[in-house]
């Protein structure tokens, strides 16, 4: 039969072939073709001879050609076909499916869908058929019947793939399907449907099914959805990622029952290439990418912003067009994230609106750790987006040279946050990638060599954490850090000094490194630039320093861990130690060259010489012996010379030049601290030895013994310093004689210091050092008389006080609190010179500023932060004690001569001491607070909180404060209130919000501000500032504002004189003198913080709109009901109240009146972009809340009309007082008021424009939402033109006496009266 047809087939008319096959049963026809076509015969023959007999024109024809098509799909779904007969079947069919007509196209796609749906397909191969009969369909013109009613082809296309999306699809047809629909041309509407389909079967497939599924998921979304196609993806593995992570922290054995983490990874990996792939064809996807990914930044963050999206956004940077802008996104959304949480750990009643999500710092770094499962796509973009944000957001060079940093405490401002962020993305990425290793050392080197003229400390901060990580493995990279040295006579001398420190660890394990480090250390001793020398001493003191000569003693005796603690190679064995030595050796020769060279670079010798002797204690000898040989070229050894040093020689003159050439001061200091050393670290152990060693320090005891001795006998005369001597600025002498007694008051410093040390508390000694201290103070009082413009020159030079930090705080506690029974006679020597004290406080207030300025004092141990902490507690223990011990008002009563009271100067003291801790020390509060309290007893150490310590020390100031408000108002001192008030703020920083010392301290504040009465307004403004960080602390400001705008318009009076405004009196400390300027720009700036913070939480209620988080109930309670919604109503509403009254207050011109109108401008501002958030997610069903129209109805009634009436008030305070200006001055003066004037009005139109925006804005609302919010809002006729004829009639009458011209005059006011009349139309027509 087969051959027959396929004879008929032949012939050229296709009569014959179509009456035999009519002639035909169905079932003959399909089971002749099913035969031909498993034994693999002329199936494809058959086939094309079959459809040519049954032509689709006739109905008969076109049923069996159906019946045909359904054989054919079995045929082909069974498996039995040869893959070459089966193609060529498809081939077939696919070119006949246009013949059909419309209806039977309808049966065959149903009999695929439901197929599809029921889990009938076998092997697939047949759903190459579906696109081209769905293509088809979706041509035909004609109604065609579906279901119960008609429709057109292209609608029964989408009802067909609407059915097919809507039933089940076998998982390993998921693939096959999407690549099916790609052939077929979709709509939007239908693609959507297709692509939610898709990402609903993600969860239900193996992970390694989703990377192809994903590929031609990005293949159909050039049709369309491609935002949604990204946003599923991204979703599915945020949520894939974040139940990882919560199973992870509970189940050690997670690989063995859920997906292994590497797999995870893997997968990730592969789809993000295949994304990355897809946007470098189709630029809209990276554009849409980038678009969802900026509208989640606005709402909420974590839904969206996740490790999978960064690490995407980090390999999109790949793509050169998207590179700038993925940076820019990446780098925003950093700084955003931080600056959120700062100012949600400011504002206590919007915490719990936002739960702690996880922070962006932590997802980038998660996706480094990610990255070390083969994602070297993302890696480039790590790297790269770590130098962004170190440039970006590092510290700042600000004018005067100093660096704009702060210290490493937990108040960091968003920008270091981001900076550090930067670094631990780089140090991370250094540790896993080998690869990339090179060049992150490169970039960080080129970035430390080529911007020497800004600050780079935060780059070699990495430096060295990198280098501390792994020295040995840097070894390789050695020739980059040896190509950075030859740069090293260029740069500044702090990058060297860090530049050094951070490679150290290099010098220790290669000798390339440290042989061209010497290199090019012994060229820049000789160069000719000053720094170049400098740079060299600092890298022979360092190499000093951490190359240790054997029998030194151990490093733990030493303050810095540089070096020995980092790394440890065999650099310590007996050979190495000997090479050490010979090698120290060599280098205390080149640096004794130094001793001939500027002051400048003795001086840094002589600061490191100290450091030096403590780590490598062999070179004493060495040190020692040049330090002596050094002082005797200085020394004059007569023991009858006076003075006993030649001060002359330590200055150079050099025709008009007149500079120092030896730092004596320096050097004696320097010797007397490495003595010390040498004396109490060194000497104990030599005891049992030889004898010989001890020459030098004998010697140079007996030296120190004679200069004290002959320093007291000399008179200022001796060095010619009397107060006939010449101490200006401009002349030789004059700089030679300041030179010489800036000389001389160091060196009684160093005597000082020494004489103690060596004292024993002999009373000898101590009238010694106080008449030492009195030469000191001599000197110290002529300069300041002589320096003409009072006290500056004193204040430069006493900053770098000679004594040590060490000796501060011992000289502090033998003054005040050692009552040994044996020191008291010698110590009342001492205890009998006020000034002496007074002194002694005061350099211990110069080093705590000192710190606060630089983060390390001056001196030995300086640099130690443990050995620093460890002074400050003990001087804090002795100044505390001083002050609570003796008040001032005491003091004040015995005290005979001139000068600052010293309790007062102890109370400086403590204030200056606990804000460094604060900013130092914060992990160490609670140690510190422990060592101030004297009763503490070891085994109670568990149980007191840093709370209950901090409210023990609080009390000790509440009691001064209230002693102090309880004198006389004549006898107050308001400068000891405002520190006792500045002490008080920084310790209650310490205490828990919610801890009930945090409560009482609120209520103590609240109670003093309420009764205390003084009209002293730096107190008002302390004691207020404190209420206020106390009360933000627990809950929102608004009703303190509310309050304190009551008294403030209670005391200064209402803008309409007649009016007599009621008093509140709720806190007494607002006064007539206090309420303007001091507290009402106080609360103006508070409310300012709210308005930003309200304003933070508009954004945030659109954003999430935008994500379309908010709820979308019928209810009306689904709007009302929002809790972030509530809460900025109701800060809104009470600010309306707050400024209701402000507006209504006769406030001072200047400062006050500015504020209050930049203020309200930023009032209406926000309540414009509350207005608009309602326009945007407005919904009949649930209509406006209520509460909201209460605040649109309280602005129209409370605080619009007063804002015109205060507009007017201000104008009219303006005209008047440039009438009185005109009239005293038609001078110069006249203009600078006239400008000042016009800068004053300035804010008036911002605001006039800021109120029409809101009233524009609730009128749009008002018509959406069919409710009239401006029935209680009075149209706005005000503007910062208006004419106001009256006025204008009188001017006019002047001039027309003035001038007696009728003519013009009447022409003139013709004129302008024309437009008056117009304003005044159009008043009636809005008032209509």
């Amino acid at each position: 039969m087969d051959q027959k047809i396929l004879s008929l087939a032949a012939e050229k008319t296709a009569d014959g072939l179509q009456e035999f096959l009519q002639t035909l049963k169905e079932d003959d026809l399909t089971d002749l073709l099913q035969n031909q076509a498993v034994k693999g015969k002329t199936a494809g023959a058959l086939l094309k001879a079959i459809f040519k007999g049954l032509p689709c024109s006739e109905e008969a024809g076109a049923l069996k050609r159906l019946k045909i098509y359904s054989c054919c799909i079995q045929l082909l779904e069974s498996g039995d076909l040869q893959k070459e007969v089966a193609s060529e079947i498809i081939g077939l069919l696919m070119l006949e499916v246009h013949r059909f007509p419309g209806q039977l196209l309808v049966e065959l796609a149903n009999e695929f869908v439901g197929a599809i749906n029921e889990g009938k397909l076998t092997n697939g191969k047949s759903l190459e058929l579906l696109p081209i009969i769905l293509t088809v369909l979706g041509t035909k013109k004609e109604n065609l019947t579906y279901g119960k009613g008609e429709l057109s082809g292209e609608d029964c296309k989408k009802q067909l793939i609407n059915t097919l999306c809507s039933g089940r699809w076998d998982h390993q047809y998921v693939i096959r399907l999407t690549s099916m629909f790609k052939a077929v041309p979709l709509t939007a509407e239908e693609v959507e449907y297709v692509v939610e389909k898709v990402l609903k079967v993600f969860s239900k497939l193996n992970l390694q099914e989703i990377p192809p599924l994903v590929y031609q998921l990005l293949v159909l979304s050039s049709k369309g959805s491609r935002k949604r196609v990204l946003a599923g993806i991204i979703a599915f593995f945020n949520k894939l990622d974040q139940q990882r992570s919560e199973e992870q922290s509970g189940d050690e054995y997670l690989d063995l029952v859920t997906v292994p983490l590497d797999e995870l990874r893997h997968v990730e990996g592969t789809i993000i290439l295949h994304i990355v792939f897809a946007i470098k064809l189709d630029f809209e996807l990276g554009r849409e990418l980038l678009r969802h990914l900026k509208a989640a930044q606005q709402g909420d963050f974590s839904s969206v912003i996740c490790p999978f999206s960064i690490a995407l956004l980090l390999s999109v940077t790949r793509v050169q067009r998207f590179e700038e802008q993925v940076f820019d996104f990446l780098k925003s959304s950093v700084i955003k994230s931080f600056k959120d949480v700062q100012l949600l750990e400011g504002a206590k009643y919007m915490q719990s609106l936002f739960p702690h999500g996880c922070c962006i710092s932590t997802m980038i770094l998660e996706v480094v750790n990610n990255s070390v499962h083969s994602w070297d796509h993302v890696t480039q973009g790590l790297v790269e987006f770590g130098f962004i944000l170190m440039d970006s957001y590092g510290p700042k060079k600000i004018l005067d040279g100093k660096t704009a940093e702060t210290s490493s405490g937990l108040s960091r401002m968003p920008n270091q946050h981001a900076c550090k962020l930067g670094a631990n993305i780089l140090l991370e990425t250094f540790k896993i990638h080998e690869m990339i290793r090179q060049e992150i050392l490169e970039q960080v080197l080129n970035r430390v060599v080529t911007r020497a003229s800004s600050p780079t400390s935060h780059f070699l901060d990495l430096l060295s954490d990198i280098i501390k990580y792994s020295p040995l493995v840097l070894q390789s990279c050695s020739s980059k850090v040896i190509e950075t040295f030859d740069y090293l006579s260029f740069l500044p001398i702090q990058t060297v000094q860090g530049l050094l420190k951070a490679v150290q660890p290099l010098l220790t394990v290669s000798t390339s490194i440290r042989d061209s480090l010497i290199l090019v250390l012994r060229k820049a001793m000789f160069a000719s630039q000053l720094d170049a020398r400098k740079s060299a001493v600092a890298g022979f003191l360092l190499l000093l320093k951490n190359f240790k000569v054997l029998g030194s003693l151990s490093s733990s005796q030493c303050s810095q861990s540089i070096g020995a603690s980092q790394i440890h190679v065999d650099i310590h064995s007996c050979y190495n130690s000997v090479a050490n030595e010979t090698f120290c050796l060599e280098i205390m020769d080149s640096l004794k060259r130094c001793l001939g060279q500027q002051a400048d670079v003795r001086l840094m010798l002589y600061e490191g010489f100290y450091d030096v002797l403590r780590r490598n204690s062999q070179l004493a000898n060495s040190v020692m012996q040049t330090l002596l040989s050094q002082l005797k070229q200085f020394y004059e050894p007569e023991p009858d010379v006076l003075p006993p040093l030649k001060l002359e020689a330590c200055i150079l003159t050099q025709g008009d030049q007149v500079s120092l050439q030896e730092p004596l001061d320096y050097l004696l200091c320097c010797i007397q601290h490495c003595l010390a050393w040498y004396k109490s670290r060194v000497v104990p152990l030599q005891q049992e030895e030889e004898e010989e060693e001890e020459g030098f320090y004998q010697h140079l005891d007996d030296m120190l013994e004679s200069i004290t001795s002959r320093m007291i006998k000399s008179e200022l005369e001796d060095f010619e310093l009397d107060k006939s001597a010449d101490f200006s600025q401009s002349t030789g002498i004059g700089i030679k004689n300041n030179i010489c007694a800036s000389l001389v008051m160091g060196i009684c410093e160093v005597l000082i210091e020494y004489n103690f040390f060596i004292s024993n508390f002999s009373k000898t000694k101590f009238e010694m050092i106080l008449s030492l201290f009195m030469c000191y103070k001599k000197l110290s009082d002529i300069l300041n008389e002589k320096s003409g413009k009072g006290k500056t020159k004193m204040a430069n030079r006493t900053t770098d006080s000679f004594l040590s930090m060490k000796f501060v705080s011992d000289l502090l506690t033998a003054l005040f609190r050692d009552s040994t029974q044996s020191h008291e006679e010698s110590l009342s020597v001492l205890r009998s010179s006020n000034e002496f004290m007074r002194y002694a406080v005061n350099v211990a207030l110069q080093k705590v500023q000192q710190l606060k300025e630089t983060g390390h004092v001056s001196g030995p141990d300086g640099q130690n932060p443990e050995k620093v902490f460890q002074s400050l507690c003990d001087i804090t223990r002795v100044l505390l004690w001083r002050y609570t011990s003796i008040p001032t008002s005491v003091e004040e009563l015995g005290k005979k001569e001139k000068g600052k009271n010293i309790s007062l100067l102890c109370l400086e003291g403590l204030q200056k001491i606990l804000s460094a801790v604060q900013q130092f020390y914060q992990p160490k509060c609670h140690q510190f607070l422990k060592a101030l309290d004297a009763t503490d007893k070891e085994e109670e150490e568990e149980e007191v909180s840093v709370s209950q310590r901090a409210a023990f020390q609080i009390r000790q100031f509440q009691r001064s404060l209230l002693n102090l408000l309880s004198s006389q108002e004549e006898d107050f001192k308001s400068k000891e209130a405002l520190l006792l008030v500045t002490v008080l703020t920084s310790l209650s920083k310490l205490l828990k919000p919610v801890s009930a010392e945090f409560v009482q301290m609120l209520s103590w504040t609240s109670k003093i501000c309420k009764e205390t009465s003084w009209e002293d307004a730096s107190f008002s403004k302390g004691m207020l500032s404190l209420l206020f960080s106390l009360h933000v602390s627990c809950k929102s400001p608004v009703s303190l504002l509310r309050d304190l705008s009551q008294d403030i318009h209670g005391h200064l009076g209402d803008l309409d004189e007649d009016i007599e405004v009621e008093k509140t009196n709720h806190f007494a400390l607002v006064n007539l003198k206090t309420a303007a300027p001091t507290v009402c720009l106080l609360v103006l700036s508070k409310a300012e913080k709210v308005l930003e913070e309200v304003d933070w939480l508009i954004t945030k209620l659109k954003g999430q709109a935008n994500q379309k988080i908010i709820p979308e109930a019928s209810s009306q309670a689904a709007l009302t009901n929002h809790p972030m919604e509530k809460v900025t109503i109701i800060q809104l509403g009470t600010l309306l109240t707050f400024f209701h009254e402000l507006v209504q207050t006769a406030l001072p011109s200047g400062s006050c009146v500015d504020t209050l109108l930049k203020d309200l401008c930023k009032m209406y501002t926000t309540l414009t972009a509350l207005v608009k958030y309602y326009l945007q997610v407005y919904q009949r069903s649930t209509g406006i809340p209520k509460n909201m129209e209460k605040l649109v109805k309280l602005s129209g009634s409370h605080l619009t009309p007063l804002c015109y009436s205060f507009i007017s008030y201000v104008q009219n305070k303006h005209s008047t007082s440039l009438k009185c200006t005109g009239e005293k001055e038609k001078t110069a003066a006249g203009p600078t008021a006239m400008a000042r004037a016009l800068r004053e009005t300035k804010p008036i139109p911002n605001l006039i424009f800021a109120i029409e925006q809101y009233e524009k804005f609730l009128i749009h609302l008002s018509k959406r939402s069919k409710v009239n919010l401006m029935k209680h809002i009075k149209l706005s006729t005000s503007r910062d033109f208006k004419i106001k004829g009256n006025i204008l009639d009188v001017v006019l009458r002047q001039e027309e006496e003035d001038e007696n011209e009728e003519g013009t005059a009447s022409e003139h006011e013709g004129q302008n009266k024309e437009p008056a009349k117009k304003k005044r139309k159009k008043e009636m027509k809005c008032l209509s």
